[in-house]
């Protein structure tokens, strides 16, 4: 059987076991162009409109994602223009990454938005309370912002009135078993490798397995994984694009408060505690503030958990 017959088997498996769950990751690269956004976002929305296998119904959802983009994703050099279309408007919908500080002097969360530009926009405690992870990264969202501009205002006149976060919504086990059944171990493999958006057909068996290990700290409880390579290899590459169940952390520096426990004020988990995943890159030139912050992270690798205790001083 050829690789052409090979891939087309593939197709008709995944289009017949796991109908309406299927993206085609050659799309994503028509629509990324333009758009720095994690492709996992760009699925969100393929999935949602391009999820068949009929050629004409990809083609209208096709132009409807490039639609969707070019109105609502927010673009850095047009931010001045969407911020406008928000005021005249009064509300507009968005695709942007969020983040959410609380401003202690003020008791209110507030929201910067990454592409648009704006920070200290205020947003409902019910939206920290409910997405977590708000608080420690940020989230790719559709947001929906509105503008109230009142004279001695405090506050941004920018409110964050709707989020809902691009991420996959709760899976369902028992129909991912199910659907596994009907495909052989190397077939599911080609699958895996297919999701990350690398084309199993031009790799050797070796290669395979190895662009597999990568996923490992995805599904396998406290595993940690150093991978040395050449830059321009794909080592961050899943653990930025592929889930949104992962973060990223780039750069040498970082803080005990930001990757496990902020003991300030009234404290706050850190990126370890909200993501599935934390991910550095260039891991070598890490360093830390904290004097004990190595140590820490030693302790938390061995062992998937960590313990900080705030002592006061003597007479406090």
């Amino acid at each position: 059987m050829t690789s052409n017959a090979t891939d087309a088997e593939l197709d008709d498996l995944l289009n017949r076991h796991f109908a309406g769950k299927v993206v085609r990751k050659d799309l994503t690269k028509l629509v990324k162009e333009g758009a720095n956004v994690p492709v996992y976002v760009l699925e969100y929305l393929l999935g949602s409109h391009c999820a068949s296998n009929d050629e004409q119904v990809i083609q209208d959802g096709l132009q409807t994602v490039k639609k969707i983009l070019a109105e609502n994703y927010v673009r850095p050099d047009e931010a001045e223009k969407v911020k406008s279309v928000i005021r005249e408007r009064g509300s507009y919908k968005i695709i942007d990454k969020v983040t959410v500080t609380l401003n202690e002097k003020r008791d209110v969360y507030e929201a910067q938005l990454f592409n648009l530009g704006v920070k200290g926009a205020e947003i409902s405690t019910t939206f920290v309370k409910k997405y977590e992870k708000l608080l420690a990264g940020g989230i790719w969202s559709i947001i929906t912002m509105q503008y109230f501009f009142e004279e001695g205002q405090k506050g941004s006149p920018f409110i964050v009135e709707e989020v809902k976060p691009i991420q996959m919504p709760g899976m369902d086990l028992e129909e991912l078993f199910q659907g596994r059944r009907a495909f052989t171990e190397q077939q599911w493999i080609d699958v895996l490798l297919r999701s990350t958006g690398m084309e199993p057909t031009n790799f050797d068996e070796r290669v395979k397995w190895h662009l597999l290990a990568r996923m490992i700290p995805l599904v396998e409880n406290n595993f940690n994984l150093a991978e040395l390579g050449p830059r321009g290899t794909g080592k961050s590459h899943i653990y930025k694009e592929i889930s949104p169940n992962c973060i990223l952390v780039s750069g040498g520096q970082t803080t005990v408060a930001n990757l496990f426990y902020n003991m300030i004020g009234r404290g706050r988990i850190g990126l370890v505690g909200l993501w599935d995943v934390v991910a550095f890159d260039e891991v070598a030139g890490i360093s830390f503030k904290d004097k004990d912050g190595v140590q820490i992270m030693k302790d938390y690798m061995a062992s998937g958990s960590f313990a900080r205790t705030l002592l006061k001083p003597v007479g406090g």
